[in-house]
C-alpha cells in the first residue's frame, strides 16, 4: 500500500472548492495535521520554513485569507492589525491570555449573550464572537 501523506489535505481543499496547488497542500498539511489550533501568519511562515516549504509571507497571508473565505479557517481579530487563524470553525468563543497572546477555545455553551439589539429587517445575525481578555494571577 502506498502512503499518501497529502491525501487528507487534497480532500480538504477539494471539499472547500479550492484548487490544490503545491503551496496550498503544504500549508493545509501544516495547519491541520496537529488538530485544532490558533496560528498567526508569522507562526505559519516559521512552521513552513522548518518543514522545508519555501513560501513568502505575502503568499501566507493570501492563502490564510483564501482559506478563511472558503470556510477552512476562522479569523480571530484580537486587536487592530493582530489576527489569529483558527482551525476550529465550530461555534465557540476565546480566552486571550495577556500578555503573551495565547488564545484558548471556550465552548459556546459556556457563554451566554443577552440583550442583543434589534437588527434592521435587511440584516441577519451570522454569529457572535466573544473574546475574554484574561491575565494569569500573580504568584
Amino acid at each position: 500500500m502506498t502512503d499518501r501523506p497529502f491525501a487528507p489535505s487534497l480532500e480538504r481543499l477539494k471539499r472547500h472548492g479550492l484548487r490544490p496547488t503545491r503551496q496550498r497542500l503544504a500549508l493545509v498539511k501544516i495547519l491541520f495535521d496537529r488538530g485544532d489550533r490558533h496560528v498567526t501568519a508569522d507562526n505559519l511562515r516559521d512552521e513552513a520554513a522548518a518543514a522545508g516549504v519555501r513560501v513568502s509571507l505575502a503568499t501566507i497571508y493570501n492563502t490564510l485569507n483564501q482559506f478563511t473565505a472558503a470556510g477552512l479557517l476562522r479569523e480571530v481579530v484580537v486587536e487592530a492589525g493582530r489576527s489569529y487563524f483558527d482551525t476550529n470553525t465550530s461555534d465557540h468563543h476565546h480566552l486571550l491570555v495577556e500578555p503573551g497572546g495565547e488564545l484558548v477555545d471556550v465552548p459556546a455553551s459556556h457563554v451566554r449573550v443577552v440583550g442583543l439589539p434589534d437588527l434592521p429587517p435587511d440584516l441577519s445575525l451570522r454569529r457572535v464572537d466573544v473574546i475574554l481578555r484574561v491575565a494569569r494571577a500573580a504568584k
